[in-house]
């Protein structure tokens, strides 16, 4: 449990992506099909959260494509964001939880190299 409590403190809260939640809603509108299908795609949220949250994730065995899976299981939370039903902080912490519930190994090994001031 430790090891989670670690690698969420890691996954700092990036300022809301306003733009794209602003397109993506926008799209929603005109093209509900679409809208539905960029969201369950989960990419759209998935490349700017990676950018701020890759290094953490992949010190724990996660890639990209893990998180994108993440996200897409995600995506109900996220279409909520979307449409304004939750806040940024609710959808961010939520996926973030999320991901650092399925870093696929290693995350303990490195929490206890960190707490014992050794980086790999």
């Amino acid at each position: 449990m430790e090891d989670l409590n670690n690698l969420r403190s890691e996954l700092r809260m990036p300022e809301e992506p306003a733009e794209l939640r602003t397109r993506t809603r926008s799209l929603i509108e005109q093209s509900p099909c679409e809208g539905r299908s960029v969201i369950r795609d989960g990419e759209f949220l998935a490349a700017p959260l990676w950018e701020e949250w890759s290094e953490a994730l992949t010190g724990c065995g996660m890639d990209y494509d893990d998180f994108v899976e993440v996200a897409r299981g995600y995506a109900d939370e996220v279409r909520l964001w979307v449409v304004g039903e939750r806040v940024w902080e609710h959808c961010a912490s939520g996926l973030a939880g999320r991901a650092a519930r399925r870093v696929p190994g290693g995350c303990g090994e490195r929490a206890e190299l960190a707490g014992a001031g050794v980086s790999r």
